[in-house]
């Protein structure tokens, strides 16, 4: 465990309020509707805190970016600016670096109006931008400067970017630029100050490398933390959605269709899976679009605006990707792979339920990596509603639900509407004008995928069903392969049906274990099924066959065997093969892994 140098924790219980501010900030915040301080905000304006370094701890959404352009106050509006009006400046007073583009703007537009009144100029830059146009910017003067750790250090290398007057330099995200390997841009910058500047760290966490930059360029630095011991956000609705693993897709479409959010943010840990989902979506008619990495900033500036302008209502996007979006009509979150720590989770999750609307944040869980997930909610201190993923039973009762509210709003019609509406109704009978409707409505919906009930809620219910018909008195059989191995009932019933010469509606229940997997097979036709496999070995091609036999007894007491120690209970069971391969089962199979390979949902162990 590292920690930072002693620090001491801001005093809130007698926080500056707005009117102890400069006239000019005062009018400013007024303007855009604040009344009082948030809780990071006050922290900045206790008496502890002027002219101090900070480490700043602040959850997404809870004002930061004004809470450090307040405490850049002292810095900027002097004793020399009586009637807090800024003095032209030949070189910056403050600097803000941000990791991403988006946020670096974002943050330049806020400090905008906040320091509008005062006449403070602010020169923006950041990676993508006409960098000739940014340098004449910093000639002409300007109070604050904003902009991304690259693009800084290029102006700085150039000689168009002074610093030796700087009084106060803001890392914001300061975890996230040393993630995405800005360390050496970040220093030299720094390098380039004066000694006694401010320098002001807002960061999530305090990883190691944030330590150590706090080490270097902080002096008694004042440790603020505003997340709460709740800190869940209190606008969003948390829900974690157990799934089978393979079907991932199938249940992010569902719960897209489910919400129908006005917009959705749709979270991926890798640029591949961006671009996969988002060609899923597209392909199943939503209208999307992807951020991640591999984008160019035109590309980003597009599909940013394709937000904003209602033309697409969903993103999938990396985390860094994603750093800075600020969309107020986002609904709706979705963690398509989970989070790593509770810090991503709230920063994710924190790009809805702003501004006082609600939102709901979704978590899409593998069933065999819920304990992870359940330690993950406990650690973020958030409660989440445990659900199963929208069945398209459940999507078309909200469907309709929906489409009667909005038929039902009150609307103006004007003269041309009502005319071509008395020549339908003389057409066709009321009835069929409003069927032809609601189909025009439905067909323009993507259509809701059918999932496979393989998460343990499904399964105990699907052990208490009754059997169908013709499954009255079945015999279990067993094959040498379960979850470590990849067995997913896709491709597992092909295999089956393939060597044992029958139907899919032969097949009865399948189990799948850790290492094996039971289904059932009829008793009429089991001979002939046990035939059909023996003669087909090898069939499947590889050199080593999936092995399928008889079993004595159902999947619980080889399980319950198997936690004990004991042998299997299986008739004429062989012996465990380890495969000394990674191929699949042949002809239309999965790839599958060895018991001690690592992989989604193996950590390596053994078979016993």
């Amino acid at each position: 465990m590292f920690r930072l140098p002693p620090l001491r924790l801001a005093n809130f219980v007698s926080p500056m309020p707005f009117s102890d501010l400069p006239p000019v900030l005062v009018q400013a915040l007024t303007e855009h509707g604040y009344t009082a301080p948030t809780p990071v905000q006050a922290a900045v304006l206790t008496p502890e805190a002027p002219g101090r370094d900070l480490v700043v701890s602040a959850q997404t959404g809870s004002g930061k970016t004004v809470a450090f352009g307040l405490a850049l106050a002292t810095d900027l509006l002097d004793d020399d600016d009586d009637d807090g009006t800024l003095l032209p400046a030949e070189t910056p007073r403050a600097l803000v670096i941000a990791p991403t583009r988006e946020l670096a703007l974002q943050v330049s537009r806020e400090l905008a109006w906040l320091y509008g009144k005062a006449g403070a100029r602010i020169a923006t830059c950041v990676g993508g931008m006409d960098a000739a146009k940014e340098r004449r910017s910093l000639r002409g003067g300007a109070h604050i400067v904003v902009g991304t750790p690259g693009r800084l250090r290029d102006h700085l290398e150039r000689g168009a970017l002074d610093l030796s007057a700087l009084k106060a330099a803001v890392l914001d995200e300061a975890d996230e630029m040393l993630d995405m390997g800005f360390r050496e841009d970040l220093e030299q910058i720094l390098d380039a100050t004066l000694d006694g500047r401010r320098t002001l760290l807002f960061s999530a966490t305090m990883p190691r490398p944030i330590v150590a930059l706090a080490k270097r360029y902080q002096r008694d630095a004042l440790r603020i933390s505003t997340v709460s011991d709740e800190r869940g956000h209190g606008d969003i609705t948390y829900q974690a959605v157990t799934i089978s693993p393979s079907e991932t897709e199938a249940a992010v479409i569902n719960l897209l269709r489910f919400h129908e959010a006005e917009t959705a943010l749709l979270f991926c840990a890798t640029r591949d899976n961006v671009r996969r989902f988002h060609a899923t979506l597209l392909e199943r008619g939503f209208s999307a679009v992807a951020l991640s990495g591999e984008h160019s900033q035109s590309e980003r500036n597009h599909a940013l605006q394709a937000l904003r302008d209602r033309r697409a209502r969903i993103c999938v996007a990396t985390d860094v990707a994603a750093r800075g979006i600020d969309l107020p009509s986002l609904g709706l979150v979705i963690h398509v792979e989970i989070p790593r720590d509770p810090e991503a989770l709230q920063h994710r999750s924190g790009r809805t339920g702003r501004a006082g609307k609600k939102g709901t944040a979704v978590l899409v869980v593998p069933y065999q990596r819920r304990k992870r997930v359940e330690s993950l909610l406990r650690a973020a201190k958030v409660t989440a509603e445990w659900i199963e993923a929208p069945t398209p039973e459940a999507i078309r009762k909200q469907d309709r639900e929906r489409l009667l509210a909005a038929l039902l709003e009150p609307v103006a019609f004007d003269d041309e509407d009502r005319a071509l509406a008395e020549r339908l109704m003389a057409e066709r009978p009321a009835a069929d004008i409003a069927a032809a409707l609601v189909r025009a409505h439905r067909a323009q919906m993507p259509q809701p995928e059918e999932l496979i009930g393989n998460s343990p809620d499904a399964r105990r219910a699907a052990q208490a069903e009754r059997h169908r018909p013709g499954f009255e008195d079945t015999v279990w059989f067993r094959m040498d392969i379960g979850r470590r191995q990849n067995a997913d009932p896709r491709w597992l019933l092909p295999l089956l049906c393939r060597r044992g010469h029958i139907t899919k509606n032969e097949v009865g229940a399948i189990r799948i274990g850790v290492n094996e997997t039971h289904f059932q097979i009829p008793r009429a036709i089991s001979g002939k099924f046990s035939a059909a496999v023996a003669r087909t070995v090898g069939a499947e091609g590889g050199d080593d066959p999936v092995h399928i036999e008889p079993s004595q007894a159902g999947p619980r007491e080889s399980a319950r065997a198997n936690r004990a120690g004991g042998p299997r209970p299986h008739a004429g069971a062989a012996p465990y093969k380890a495969r000394p391969n990674g191929r699949g089962p042949g002809k239309g199979g999965k790839p599958f892994r060895k018991p001690g390979d690592r992989g989604p949902g193996n950590r390596g162990g053994h078979h016993k």
